[in-house]
């Protein structure tokens, strides 16, 4: 197996500074569109990477769930290794691929917690066997074997036969961008790249960069 063979040419669209919209998240909002209106495979998954106390990074695939003003929302178990590196040290670049469209999209910025009523109303909003999980997996703990997680997801369905309320250490986070690159690859690795800049003003820029 030879991977410096391995090359692929992308000619399907270009991407013009003018064209981008005033806003990263409403330019995003664009390109969310397309992929699922092209109907990419995991059109919401991105890259979340992080840096824990020790100051190693580390980076999972998460499911984007919203785009709101503040930025992007998605949701995880606080206690596990990415939620406990997302509190020790509040920032994270995250990134999505959409080869489909030979596109991708970079963003980086402060990481919140997302208040405890919007955790709740999504978390009610989950199917019923996903709410168990969320109670029944210790997420990143090392555990015996399978059955030990089965058995556990079975105590919390009869402790909770209808209604399953959210665990505190389960909620959402809220990435605020302070920096957005879009991508779209252009012929020869020319690529086009726009990024979005957020000034000390609170007013974002557009920039060029180079392939």
């Amino acid at each position: 197996m030879d991977l410096h063979v391995i090359r692929q040419d992308y000619a399907k669209e270009s991407l013009e500074l003018n064209d981008c919209a005033e806003l990263p998240l409403t330019q995003l909002k664009t390109w969310l569109e397309a992929a699922l209106h092209a109907k990419v495979n995991e059109p919401t998954a991105m890259n979340v990477a992080a840096v824990d106390e020790n100051g190693r990074p580390n980076a999972r695939i998460v499911l984007l769930k919203e785009v709101n003003e503040q930025g992007l929302v998605f949701f995880t178990n606080y206690n596990s290794r990415k939620g406990q590196a997302l509190q020790a040290n509040p920032f994270a670049a995250v990134t999505f691929f959409w080869p489909e469209l030979e596109r991708q999209v970079r963003v980086e910025g402060q990481v919140v917690k997302l208040d405890a009523a919007a955790s709740d109303e999504y978390f009610a909003s989950r199917p019923y066997a996903s709410r168990i999980g969320a109670w029944a997996s210790e997420q990143s703990q090392v555990i015996p074997d399978k059955a030990h997680l089965m058995k556990r997801a079975a105590a919390i369905g009869i402790k909770h036969p209808l209604n399953v309320p959210r665990p505190e250490h389960w909620g959402g986070f809220v990435v605020i961008p302070d920096s957005v690159e879009f991508w779209q690859g252009r012929p020869s690795r020319l690529h086009d790249r726009v990024q979005y800049r957020l000034q000390d003003d609170g007013q974002w820029t557009k920039v060029r960069l180079a392939p």
